[in-house]
């Protein structure tokens, strides 16, 4: 990645894709609020599609019910992918008929609506056909109907925004990366620079797609992780002072259903070593791909509640801590793969068997620990794939006994923990309320330590070490009456 030499005051902010379906509040709070004038902007915003509608076009993300993509890929000659595009039209259109107040603006989106489904329809009606000649095989075309349909759905909350925000005075840009009728192949880089060729910052608020065609297939890397990919490549691209993701919440000290809304904390400042750690529990602040292109181009962080427009959020950047200091408590269910085998002492080879039949299935490594005769992966993926990995292994190691158990890794972060005693108070905080670790590692680096845990204790572990490590209200009460 090349950073452009242009240098600019301008930041690049991203919007997810719940918060975009409060439109009306994100007009109100981060996009005009009070500003006038030259302030609003030297801003560009990087939005996903609104809430739901990339479940429609690909699949549910949490129940993993299929949408057009999953119907269209066991579809045959049937046309219930073509059914699930006429719901995807109507949800678009109902959506953004919520958003948008005027008569002519409603009509103009749902043309854009109509037209880029009509164009979808068009193509994978094509491919269908194609496809029915042995000659041409579907699954080498999917991961393109992939990019295709989700591209849709940024198009759509990017056009749209674009109308209610030039309606309510805003010069507001439409910048769309994805690809549509575009007959020429680009780079992600070429994509990103040849978009805001001309894009006056000073003067202009381009809104752009979280979604970039592009050679490198953006899905096939990240998947639906795709948007931040954009946002950090367009920041380091255009040489931001800064790079902002708005969520629905601050980054805390834990998930405030498991402490109490009182006792959590903004975290406020950290830097990108804690972003991986917590990026490792499943806790993403922001990818670690895009996490990485902002930190090597020297440009700072800043993770905010898009709803709070006041409050500066919390900046990640590359400054160590002034102090030691606990910064958030979170937890991740896991399976505990283990390899015992009494031969292994003093033997190569295992360690490597064991991680390429990761590799092989695609499971993700969360932690490990090992010791003359037994190596353990805590392992974030179905349970499904973990039996794969261990038939491969059982029938590579027909003497080792290989297990898989059900437990939670509850990891204390921080940028430096040194002094703290974070391991002695940990166990301490958890005997006293009852829990048994099953397992306890830190590295000597000192930003994090883990604490491994039964599964169905995970959340009662994660309150007992915030309310002994960071504290509680009535703490931080008692400390500033004190």
């Amino acid at each position: 990645m090349t950073r452009t030499t242009i240098e600019s005051a301008h930041t690049v902010e991203k919007i997810g894709g719940t918060s975009m379906s409060r439109s009306h509040e994100l007009r109100d709070s981060i996009f005009i609020g009070d500003r006038e004038g030259d302030d609003l902007y030297n801003r560009v915003f990087v939005v996903s599609a609104y809430g739901g509608i990339t479940d429609l076009l690909l699949e549910h993300k949490k129940s993993g019910t299929p949408g057009v993509y999953g119907l269209f890929s066991n579809a045959d000659n049937d046309q219930g992918w073509s059914d699930a595009l006429n719901k995807v039209e109507e949800a678009m259109c109902e959506r953004h008929a919520e958003i948008l107040d005027d008569g002519a603006d409603r009509t103009a989106a749902d043309q854009f609506v109509r037209e880029r489904i009509a164009g979808a329809r068009s193509c994978l009606i094509d491919l269908q056909r194609l496809c029915s000649y042995g000659h041409f095989r579907l699954d080498e075309h999917m991961m393109t109907i992939r990019e295709l349909l989700s591209g849709l759905g940024e198009a759509h909350s990017a056009f749209v925004t674009v109308l209610m925000l030039q309606r309510a005075g805003v010069n507001a840009r439409f910048v769309d990366l994805s690809g549509w009728r575009d007959e020429e192949s680009h780079t992600l880089e070429d994509r990103i620079r040849n978009a805001f060729e001309g894009v006056d910052f000073a003067t202009e608020m381009p809104i752009v797609t979280g979604y970039a065609q592009c050679e490198e297939g953006l899905m096939r890397s990240f998947d639906r992780g795709y948007s931040e990919v954009t946002f950090s490549n367009i920041a380091v691209l255009t040489g931001a002072a800064e790079a902002i993701i708005h969520k629905e919440f601050h980054l805390s000290s834990a998930d405030p259903k498991l402490v109490g809304a009182d006792n959590v904390q903004k975290i406020g400042r950290t830097n990108y070593d804690v972003a991986d750690q917590l990026s490792n529990m499943g806790m993403e602040a922001i990818h670690p791909k895009a996490a990485k292109l902002l930190r090597q181009a020297g440009i700072p962080l800043r993770v905010t509640n898009a709803f709070e427009p006041q409050d500066p959020g919390t900046l990640i950047d590359d400054d160590e801590a002034d102090e030691p200091r606990v910064e958030i408590v979170t937890g991740l269910g896991v399976y505990a793969l283990e390899l015992f085998e009494q031969d292994m002492v003093g033997v190569k080879g295992y360690d490597t068997s064991v991680l390429d039949a990761l590799t092989r299935h695609n499971v993700r490594i969360v932690s490990k620990t090992s010791n003359a005769n037994t190596i353990t992966h805590f392992l974030d993926a179905p349970l499904k794939s973990v039996r794969r990995v261990e038939r491969d292994l059982k029938a590579r190691y027909n003497s080792a006994a290989i297990s898989a158990r059900n437990l939670a890794v509850v990891s204390v972060i921080g940028r430096s923990l040194k002094g703290l005693g974070v391991m002695s108070r940990g166990l301490a905080a958890l005997e006293a309320a009852g829990i048994e670790p099953v397992g306890l590692q830190k590295t000597t680096r000192e930003v994090d330590v883990q604490f491994i845990v039964p599964r169905d204790r995970m959340d009662a572990a994660v309150k007992a070490l915030h309310d002994a490590l960071i504290g509680t209200a009535e703490d931080r009460a008692a400390r500033i009456a004190a």
